[in-house]
């Protein structure tokens, strides 16, 4: 499979390549040339799959050849070490838990495919790679446990000072090894901000391979696709007419989800729920897209006010607005909105949901209003007690701590404060 870079300036480039550069030379996101459905049987008989042979049917074409089929099975078979259970709460609602994983959030699988990957392509290779990520809660820690201890390759986390839960912030700053912390002073914008300069600064990349594991790269956003394929499988033969509701900051995860749609999945539609960051909710009452600064809110790891995976989005439905908004809803809640749900889902349900999956929960309620024959699930996307002090001040319940967590709550943050992109540049010139 090749991919071609969404500015349409640059060359079109092999999956290997996309993988390592990360972002275009035209700044441009990557995009695969073709999307070729599955079989319908494959979907008609998935209850006879087990959750490795559906991801590696899903994912086979966009890696293909460059990772040979036994090698790549391997890959999948490591990476999808956990389970995702769907959980029903009443007849029109569920959640699908993404948070089994090594860090308890569901960007587990994308970074522990992707670093699989790369572990793959630089196995014979003496130049070190290094992995430069900004994130706003969840990214950087499952990159971090991904990646550790990855063969000749370095890993590099933006994180914003002060808005990162104290769970999130220690798994992302307590491992050592090739894993190092940069506390930035300012909010995830500009952590993304600095990322993206860097790839585009040439005397560092002259000097030095850099890569994103954002879900800016191919390896990080496709394999996002799985867990939809997971949950359909779980509910297809008791509910039709199944629509997900995706919390949503940087977009990565719901474009996953519209490319397994794009596969064949028979999804009825999505729902965009945002927190007060809602430039998407903007867009789709306007069909103006006008980013913004980001909004700091209870539900962090949303806190982007200009979502990157966007334009891959857009690029699906061809750039038509009335397809999009066909097959796209969104929603918009304040924290206050989010923390009463958070109450209602444990009072009415006994279910301790994270802020994140409570946003996604009001993105079901606004949409079951007009459409009363659906089955809606969000995405319950990281652990609750990741976001302890919220969870327990709501719902008035000491939480148990799960052993991943209880693992790293002792261990000491080593992190190094930067302000500025001079500071950046010069940490990574000189380390």
């Amino acid at each position: 499979m090749n991919y071609y870079s969404l500015n349409k300036k640059a060359p079109n480039t092999t999956f290997k390549n996309a993988v390592i550069k990360g972002l275009a030379p035209d700044k441009g996101l990557y995009f695969p040339e073709s999307i070729t459905p599955l079989p319908e049987d494959f979907f008609k008989n998935i209850d006879n799959l087990s959750n490795i042979e559906i991801a590696f049917a899903a994912i086979k074409q966009f890696v293909s050849p460059e990772i040979p089929e036994d090698v790549l099975k391997t890959i999948v078979e490591e990476t999808l070490s956990f389970d995702f259970p769907v959980i029903q709460l009443n007849e029109n609602v569920s959640t699908l838990e993404l948070f089994h994983g090594p860090t308890m959030a569901f960007k587990d699988v994308g970074a522990r495919f992707m670093a699989r990957c790369l572990g793959y392509f630089n196995k014979d290779n003496t130049n070190e790679v290094t992995v430069l990520v900004a994130t706003s809660g969840d990214t950087g820690g499952a990159v971090a446990n991904g990646f550790l201890g990855v063969k000749g390759v370095n890993v590099v986390i933006l994180y914003p000072s002060g808005k990162v839960s104290d769970i999130q912030e220690k798994q992302l700053t307590t491992l050592g090894q090739n894993i190092t912390a940069l506390e930035v002073d300012g909010v995830f914008d500009d952590c993304q901000d600095m990322v993206k300069r860097a790839f585009l600064d040439e005397e560092l990349t002259s000097k030095m391979q850099l890569t994103s594991a954002n879900s800016i790269n191919v390896a990080r956003w496709l394999p996002q696709l799985f867990y939809f394929m997971f949950a359909y499988k779980q509910l297809h033969n008791s509910h039709k007419n199944i629509v997900f509701s995706v919390p949503s900051g940087n977009f990565g995860n719901i474009c996953a989800g519209m490319m397994a749609q794009q596969l064949g999945l028979p999804i009825r539609k999505f729902i965009a729920s945002n927190n007060k960051n809602n430039v998407v909710t903007n867009y789709l009452k306007t069909e103006e897209y006008t980013p913004k600064p980001s909004i700091q809110t209870i539900s962090n790891a949303m806190d982007v006010g200009n979502p990157s995976n966007f334009i891959r989005i857009q690029e699906i439905y061809k750039n038509n607005f009335a397809d999009l908004k066909d097959n796209l809803s969104s929603f918009s809640f304040s924290d206050e909105e989010t923390k009463e749900a958070l109450a209602h889902i444990y009072k009415t349900y006994n279910y301790v949901a994270d802020p994140h999956g409570a946003v996604g929960y009001l993105g079901c309620k606004e949409y079951l209003k007009k459409n009363k024959d659906v089955h809606c699930v969000f995405l319950e996307t990281a652990h609750p007690t990741k976001f302890l002090d919220v969870v327990e001040e709501v719902i008035k319940e000491k939480q148990p701590l799960p052993e991943q967590i209880q693992e790293v709550m002792h261990k000491t943050k080593v992190a190094t404060k930067i302000g500025s992109y001079n500071e950046l540049k010069s940490y990574l010139l000189n380390n």
